[in-house]
């Protein structure tokens, strides 16, 4: 480690960096990424949901596999001083779910949350991945409806306008049509896992040659390697599921979405929205209703979220729910590259000042910020000559420069 000298000793100069997976965030970037989280936050409010912050670490068991969250690997994990085991949270409904069955356990109507709040997951750094990520979400709990479905897909794409994207198309399934599928095949969890993961990964040559070699009929092996191509008509992508496959769990599911498909018309936004019938869902809590929301200049989800019915039992409060996350890295990198947002942020004023017109800026500034400014006082030094301090608040993107030249004179320099 190249190492350099200061006055408390000797430090490796590669502390300046962050570790592999995380990175800062400031000046212009820091600022919008703060503004569109505020107007997505504004959204959420605006639909009734009140906030909550959960600690960014929980127990271990919060997240074990049983709950059907991210896998032990992908946490990141320490211990306190009564040795138990520590996470810092690979996701954020586990933690809401465990304090609406401590806070609401007695309530029986709706209970809406929402929330901006990091994650850390425990991925490879050199991916390219983010390994902490921000979120502004919703959770609404006590709702099993099609309506409570369909407002949540409404929710997430308002968000997303209000952010400023006007292209994107969120994709909506149902967890319980694989499930549907593969039980009625009558495949082993080897083969049901393999199966997932191919799907997943959109390897379909992959998937011909699974079923090839799995004793499955033909109409359950068209389903399957048609799913992908079934995203035109909704109507008729559902009758030739239902030619094919007499499972419950998938007749129940396809009569779900074609609720939800009647109610987002009201809504206006069938423009936005997808039926996917060959979406899966990345955890295995969700039970009905899955979407992710995609954009151009990001190949990752700028939304996500599903319905979640059997997880807040695991905490000891049987109620149904539906959540939805906006996942505001890959959101600011999208809005980023289609030019959507202002580069040149400019924000405030530099007051500036001789030290003998202390009192007339300290006065000045305070009626500033009274009327809704933002102001920076600097004191001017007599060594230093006014273009300096130009430049200054240039680089600092301040929207213009106040100069008080005397009691009663103040000169003003805007960089608009």
């Amino acid at each position: 480690m190249s190492q350099f000298k200061n006055t408390t000793g000797y430090i490796g100069s590669e502390l300046l960096h962050t570790p592999g997976g995380v990175r800062d965030t400031y000046g212009v970037e820091c600022e919008n990424k703060l503004n569109v989280a505020g107007k997505v936050h504004d959204v959420m409010k605006s639909y009734g949901f009140d906030d909550i912050q959960t600690p960014a670490f929980e127990y271990f068991d919060i997240f074990s596999k049983e709950r059907g969250t991210a896998s032990s690997k992908e946490m990141f994990k320490f211990f306190d001083r009564g040795n138990n085991t520590l996470v810092l949270r690979p996701d954020m409904t586990p933690p809401i779910a465990r304090c609406v069955a401590k806070y609401y356990r007695e309530e029986q109507m709706q209970v809406r949350l929402c929330y901006t709040a990091n994650t850390f997951v425990n991925t490879d750094p050199y991916k390219g991945k983010l390994q902490e990520v921000t979120q502004v979400g919703a959770e609404l709990f006590g709702d099993a409806s099609s309506d409570a479905d369909a407002e949540m897909i409404a929710l997430t794409v308002e968000s997303l306008l209000s952010s400023g994207l006007k292209r994107f198309q969120l994709e909506v399934g149902h967890a319980d049509l694989f499930r549907g599928i593969v039980e009625e095949a009558g495949f082993t969890p080897e083969e049901t896992e393999k199966l997932h993961e191919l799907i997943e990964s959109k390897n379909f040559f992959g998937v011909e040659d699974l079923l090839d070699n799995l004793t499955v009929s033909e109409g359950l092996k068209e389903v399957i390697l048609k799913l992908p191509d079934l995203l035109d008509d909704f109507d008729e992508a559902a009758k030739f599921v239902k030619e094919r496959c007499q499972n419950k769990r998938v007749l129940k599911a396809l009569d779900r979405l074609a609720k939800l498909d009647n109610i987002l018309k009201i809504y206006g936004f069938t423009d936005y929205v997808t039926i996917d019938l060959s979406m899966l869902s990345h955890y295995s809590y969700y039970t009905g209703i899955i979407f992710r929301a995609y954009t151009y200049g990001t190949g990752e989800a700028v939304a996500t979220g599903g319905r979640y019915d059997g997880l807040v039992g695991q905490f000891g409060k049987d109620t149904p729910a539906i959540g939805l996350a906006i996942v505001l890295d890959q959101l600011m990198l999208a809005l980023t590259r289609q030019n959507i947002l202002d580069e040149k942020l400019v924000s405030g004023c530099i007051l500036l000042y001789p030290k003998e017109l202390r009192e007339e800026a300290l006065n000045k500034a305070a009626a500033l910020r009274k009327s809704g400014e933002n102001v920076q006082l600097v004191r001017k030094s007599s060594q230093k000559d006014i273009d300096l301090y130009k430049d200054y608040a240039k680089r600092m993107n301040k929207e213009k420069l106040l100069y008080l030249k005397d009691k009663t004179v103040v000169e003003e320099i805007t960089f608009k």
